[in-house]
């Protein structure tokens, strides 16, 4: 009877990542969230491949000094729809550096150190970007999906609803609401 009780509990959450992976590919910078096409949860020994793979710091991110701001931006995307985290980190990184102004840049920059497991690096992004912009709904819901991705759920859907009260249309917001109102609800 315990083996059956654990193996309902992998499935729900099992389902629960599919929901997460399936919710967050139709996310974009800047157009309500920060996040985009989360598809591939598959650990790998790369962090600069299709696995977000944790790094040790920012020194383990490639170079990309030399490139433009508005050319590591595109690149930066890029990278980050094909879940090479590694390369959009360093990207969103040289973004920040280049034109600190830019909500942008912060926002890729916080959603590709959380991909890659580093939380407490985005923590530090994610003060900054609060400090540029100020508690908006795209900053709560970014927010909320990092500690989503860290496990604190309680911490996640707290900042999805503060994003729903600023943003009551946004529909990644609700749809992240709903998402882990509806995990709740499955039994364990």
């Amino acid at each position: 009877m315990p083996q059956r009780g654990k193996s309902m509990h992998r499935q729900s959450f099992r389902t629960l990542g599919f929901g997460l992976f399936a919710m967050a590919s139709a996310v974009v910078p800047l157009a309500g969230c920060s996040t985009m096409d989360f598809a591939s949860a598959d650990a790998g020994p790369s962090n600069f491949g299709a696995s977000p793979t944790k790094i040790a710091s920012d020194a383990d991110l490639p170079d990309v000094g030399g490139i433009p701001a508005d050319k590591a931006l595109v690149d930066a995307r890029a990278h980050f729809r094909n879940n090479d985290f590694g390369y959009s980190a360093a990207l969103y990184k040289r973004v920040v550096q280049l034109t600190p102004g830019n909500p942008e840049g912060y926002v890729g920059l916080g959603a590709s150190y959380d991909r890659l497991g580093r939380f407490d690096l985005s923590d530090r992004i994610y003060a900054a970007l609060y400090s540029l912009t100020g508690g908006t709904a795209q900053y709560y819901n970014n927010l909320g999906y990092s500690y989503l991705l860290r496990g604190n759920l309680t911490t996640a859907l707290s900042n999805f609803r503060r994003a729903k009260a600023l943003d009551p249309q946004n529909v990644v917001v609700a749809n992240n609401i709903a998402m882990l109102s509806g995990a709740a609800s499955k039994p364990a």
